[in-house]
């Protein structure tokens, strides 16, 4: 195939296609993050239920995200081998499953193990769907593309949470993941039916030579360490805050009922609204001048919670939201970009250490909760931007080397 014509193969913006693609990953992301994340406003309910400390309680959360992390290099291969679209049904499917069986857990054990299943199962679909997109969409459009998959996801973390969170409070909690399986196994299908078929994909043999020359090629592009460093501590920062942010809430301070506080995730529609603006905004002035100021934006959400007011605490949990969105959507798109022909290793690796960090930062700020309750989660999580914000504005400068 000649160069011209695989470029005309590519999904161009304002095709019936292209829409139809964006669709297609918007449903896979907000089914990823709404069946994944569905337990955090519930934290406070299982610590009582189960009868464990906040940390405890958090690995209701930490337990999948871990096992997903360790499984999207494993999948990325996978893909590599068979196909992005395959995997991607696949994985959908089967989270869908393993969360329906939720409901017949009857102690933290057994919640748990479920719930690494699931981590499993689901990491099939962020382990490539950052490839699929970069390589079926046109260049000038990956952008838009990858701002509006990110708000999938932010669109599924809101709506999961608050349905959970609702349906638990007039309910249970059996109930509430008995629902939420149900529409992950909807969202299941509608993608099933509208991905398009892969055009750019070639197969690669899975070996094991190739994956250590490849990840030594990934490993030691010097911008590609500093942005598996920041989505580290950028999903470390995001998960901890809202993980802790429920337990402050509720705390006789506030004394706020767990349906108003499941509230606080309908901020989330603000991250919706933020990754496809910070595409378009990328589009135009470039990821350098872009992440520093999305990180800025989440550094001046954290001051703001540190006040008793709920009219500035809300407002400060919203532009960390906004700011976290827009970050994340500009920094995994930059991965692509700087991996070349890696990029599905690249993005996997990326992923591993996004979820790694929700699961380590997010479990371990409990020990800063217990310690200092908001001010000592700030604290960490303060530690957490201002490292961010330093590699933010060393990447620019940095030469990206070309993969071969």
């Amino acid at each position: 195939m000649s160069e011209t014509t695989a470029d005309s193969l590519y999904l161009e913006a304002g095709t019936p296609a292209y829409r139809q693609a964006n669709l297609a990953m918007f449903l896979g992301g907000f089914a990823t993050f709404s069946l994944l994340y569905g337990p955090q406003p519930l934290l406070p309910l299982f610590a009582s239920y189960f009868g464990v400390s906040p940390a405890g309680a958090s690995l209701t959360l930490s337990a999948s995200t871990a096992a997903l992390a360790f499984m999207l290099i494993p999948f990325s291969m996978l893909s590599d081998r068979f196909g992005r679209g395959t995997l991607m049904k696949c994985s959908l499917f089967g989270s869908a499953f393993f969360t329906l069986l939720l409901p017949l857990a009857h102690s933290l054990p057994q919640f748990l193990f479920l719930r690494v299943l699931l981590g499993v199962a689901i990491a099939g679909l962020p382990a490539t769907a950052m490839a699929w997109l970069g390589e079926e969409i046109a260049p000038n459009a990956r952008g838009r593309a990858m701002g509006l998959y990110i708000a999938g996801n932010a669109f599924g973390g809101m709506s999961g949470r608050f349905i959970i969170a609702f349906i638990t409070e007039w309910s249970s909690w059996q109930t509430a993941f008995l629902v939420s399986g149900l529409i992950g196994l909807t969202a299941a299908m509608l993608f099933w039916r509208n991905v398009p078929d892969s055009r750019h994909f070639r197969a690669r043999p899975i070996q094991i030579s190739n994956l250590i020359a490849d990840l030594g090629q990934v490993l030691g592009e010097r911008g590609l360490q500093c942005l598996f460093l920041v989505s580290f501590l950028l999903m470390g920062a995001f998960v901890a805050l809202y993980n802790y942010f429920g337990f402050r809430l509720e705390s006789p301070a506030y004394g706020l009922t767990q349906t108003t506080v499941s509230a606080i995730f309908l901020l989330y529609a603000l991250g919706t609204v933020a990754s496809a603006w910070t595409g378009r905004l990328v589009d135009k002035i470039g990821r350098g001048k872009v992440l520093w100021r999305t990180l800025a934006i989440m550094a001046c959400g954290l001051l703001f919670t540190q006040f008793h007011s709920l009219w500035l605490v809300v407002p400060g949990v919203a532009l960390f939201t906004i700011g976290f969105f827009g970050s994340h959507s500009t920094a995994s798109g930059w991965v692509g970009e700087r991996a070349g022909s890696r990029r599905a290793l690249g993005s996997a690796i990326y992923l591993t250490a996004y979820y790694l960090g929700g699961s380590l930062i997010g479990s371990l700020a409990g020990y800063a909760w217990s310690w200092g309750d908001w001010l000592g989660v700030s604290a960490a999580l303060a530690c957490c931007l201002g490292l961010m914000l330093w590699l933010a504005r060393r990447l620019p400068r940095l030469p990206n080397r070309q993969m071969v």
